[in-house]
Order: structure tokens, then sequence, then C-alpha cells
């Protein structure tokens, strides 16, 4: 009989991919996917540890398997990614009912730490996480229609309130060949939108090429049948040359939305955390994205409470909100990270950051409004992914919109997920969804 294996994957889309690769290995060795933990052999858990946050996550998940175990309701416990490769020489001592453990070099080792795992013994995989991409197939997760794509791991920024580098390893790009052969093998499976992602996508090349090659490699991407909207994750604002933004309002496949963290906007504050350009930069970068791609849609990251913010800096921050209009925000509020420079900078405690940060997703919630109302009586290409039984209407995504971060369009008409419709917008909701019809 077939050993039973579920699989919890927690934290960002690119660790995503790391399970839908495990779940391919998984079932390719003949083991039986289960969605519900209760009952398995084993279960992974792919963990982030990138802010105390998603740590608390992963390890009041860890302990809720544990639970199951001590009950006889599961077996092995399994924990991959950044929390063990990033407390390696705590987490067994901390956690020891964990079986095994894997670093982010590991995923390729899953079945073989399962098959050791099984055998008894203790396992500790932890593979070189500076080498070349593993390429490895996946089973897609995320649905029929859409899919993330992967095209480089690891960063070499070392912005100063941020770990990834120290977990992740240094950047390196996965070569063209093999991405546009997995965009390809997707969209022969019936996915219609690619979303690009690294730790900073505009940096893809550099290190395999001599450049920066994310222009290129859109533009190939746009070639295969099939695929119709590749939308562009994690654009850093220091990045950006002539060549890319021509691409992107040229290409008519590469949907109107950037995302582009910029954390903050006080020019001391961008320093200190050893974010590459000014205030004055990315004020210009926005300008010139706006005049060039018309319709273009923002999204950005915020960090309050960073370093040096003080009151004076905080409303330097709220004001270029107000005039840049960002459509799209996700707010944070500074969590000190050890092993990080701006873990032992002075700063705002905790409850001052979270205030500010609550100002601001207020203040953004307010430019959101005012988006999706300037969208009543567009008609709006929309993404089909489902039909919502409570709402008795079709719901999917505009080009505006990103899976699970962003807002949905409901509509009536014929629908069918999977599909790319006209929808005629004719209302929004008090969530700020859009509301419309087909037509």
């Amino acid at each position: 009989m077939k050993k039973s294996i579920a699989l919890i994957s927690l934290g960002c889309a690119k660790n995503l991919v790391n399970s839908e690769q495990m779940l391919y290995l998984l079932d390719e060795a003949g083991y039986a996917l289960s969605p519900d933990p209760e009952g398995c052999d084993a279960v992974i858990i792919n963990t982030c540890g990138f802010i105390d946050a998603a740590k608390s996550e992963a390890i009041d998940t860890i302990l809720q398997m544990a639970e199951l175990k001590a009950a006889s309701k599961l077996g092995k416990i399994i924990v991959t990614g950044c929390l063990p490769e990033r407390y390696r020489d705590d987490i067994r001592a901390e956690l020891p009912e964990i079986d095994a453990i894997l670093g982010v070099g590991s995923f390729a080792d899953i079945v073989s730490a399962l098959d050791e795992a099984f055998a008894g013994n203790i396992v500790e995989y932890f593979g070189d996480k500076n080498a070349p991409v593993d390429e490895l197939p996946r089973v897609v997760s995320t649905g029929p229609s859409w899919a993330y794509l992967k095209i480089a791991e690891g960063c070499d920024n070392f912005c100063a309130f941020c770990a990834i580098p120290y977990i992740r390893g240094r950047y390196r790009s996965r070569s063209m060949t093999n991405i546009l052969e997995e965009a390809r093998s997707l969209a022969e499976h019936g996915v219609k939108e690619l979303i690009v992602i690294a730790q900073d996508i505009t940096k893809y090349g550099t290190d395999l090429y001599g450049k920066r090659s994310l222009a290129e490699l859109c533009s190939k991407l746009s070639e295969i049948d099939g695929i119709e909207w590749i939308r562009l994750h994690y654009t850093y604002p220091d990045q950006f040359d002539d060549e890319l933004i021509d691409e992107i309002a040229s290409n008519d496949k590469i949907v109107k939305y950037l995302d582009i963290p910029i954390q903050h906007i006080n020019d001391g504050i961008l320093r200190a955390m050893n974010r590459h350009g000014t205030s004055d930069d990315i004020r210009q970068l926005f300008k010139d994205l706006r005049q060039r791609i018309p319709g273009l849609v923002l999204r950005t990251s915020i960090i309050a409470g960073l370093p040096g913010e003080g009151e004076a800096e905080f409303e330097e921050l709220c004001e270029f909100l107000r005039e840049a209009k960002i459509e799209r925000a996700g707010v944070f509020p500074f969590s000190p990270e050890e092993g990080t420079r701006a873990a032992k900078m002075e700063h705002v405690d905790f409850e001052t950051a979270q205030r500010r940060a609550e100002l601001i997703m207020q203040l953004q919630s307010e430019i959101m409004e005012e988006f999706c109302r300037s969208q009543v009586g567009k008609t709006l290409r929309v993404l089909c992914e489902g039909y919502d039984e409570e709402q008795k209407m079709f719901f999917g995504r505009s080009y505006a919109d990103s899976p699970d971060i962003d807002g949905l369009v409901f509509f009536d008409g014929a629908g069918c997920e999977g599909n790319i419709v006209d929808v005629k917008i004719t209302a929004i909701t008090d969530e700020c969804f859009l509301v419309g019809e087909e037509v």
C-alpha cells in the first residue's frame, strides 16, 4: 500500500513553486498525496522564515502537526525551506518532534529524506544554497488558467532590513532556454497567465549573460501560443532601463501592472537601508512609467517604522503616497530581523510602527477606492476563475489584479473557468471589488 503524504506550503509564491516541485517528485516516487495531514504517514511543511509573523506561522503549524503525531494521527514530520535554513543549529533542539529537516538547497532530495525518515533515521539535508537553480518539473497547484514562473533564485541586494540573501543565497538566474521550455509546457496544459517571479526579476540575466535580459525574456515568452497575459512581480526601481519600459509598453501580452517595492521615500532612510537610488529617482521612474505605459497600475511594498523614521519622515512618506496614487500596496510594520544591520539600528517601538502602518493602509484604501470607481463604465478583459454560489455570479481578475493579493471582478454572463472575457463594469462593492456584465 502506498504511503500517504500531505504537504503544507507556507510563505511566498516563490516558496510555492518549490512545494510544487516536491509534489511532482513525490508523485513520481509513488507516494499517495493527500490534502489532509490527519491520518497520513507523513506531512511536509515547507516554511517561510523571513519575518516574525511568518516564523510564528511556521512554528505554530509544526506544533499543530506535533499534536496529531502525539495522538497517533500522523506519522513523520518533515520541515523544509527557509525556517530550517535560517535556524539549522537550533530547530531540532527547539522542535524535537521533527523527523527530517531540509534547507533551501535540498528540495530535490525530498524523496531520499522521506525514505530515510521512514527507515527510522534522523535526517538533515542542507545542500548548497548558492548552487545553480535545480531544474525540476512541478505539479501546478494554482489552478488551470494561471501559474507562477520563477526565473531566478536568491538575492544580491542586501537591504539592511532583509535576511533573504542570508537564507536563499546569492542571485542565480535560470537559463532562458529552461524558462521558455517550462513556459511552453504550462501553456500546453492550459495556462493563459504567467506570473513572472523572483526576488528581483529586473536583475534577470546579469549573472548569466552579463546584462539585464528581462525584456528579451518577455518578448520570447509572448511568442508562445496559448500565453495571453504576462504579469511582472518584484521589479526593483533601480534596475529599470529604456529597453524594458519599451517592451512593457509595446508588448500587448504584458499586462500593464508592475510590482515595484520601494519600502520608503525618504533619502536618509533609503541610504541607511542600502536601497539603491534616491527619492528623486523613484519619483522620476514612476512619472516616466505613467507617461510611457498608458493605464499602468502600480503595486508597491511599504515598511512603516524603519530605522530613522520620525514623524517628519513618516509624513513625507504619506505625502508621497497621496501624490503618487499607487493603486495597490502591501504595508508592513518594521520587523527587526536578527542577523540584519537594521535590527541593530535605533527604531520606533512595534506599536508605533503598527499604528503608522494602519494609517498608511487607510490612506491607500482611499486611493484604491478612487481607482476602482474610475473603472465603472469601462470594459475590462477578465480571466474567469470560477463561479461564486453565494453571489450567483462568475468571478475573475482583470489586468489590475494579481491573484491572492488584489481584488476580484464579479460578473453575470457565460463565464467559463479559464476563459478571458470582456466585462463591462457597472458598480463596486464595499470591499472595492468590481461588479459587471460580460459583453
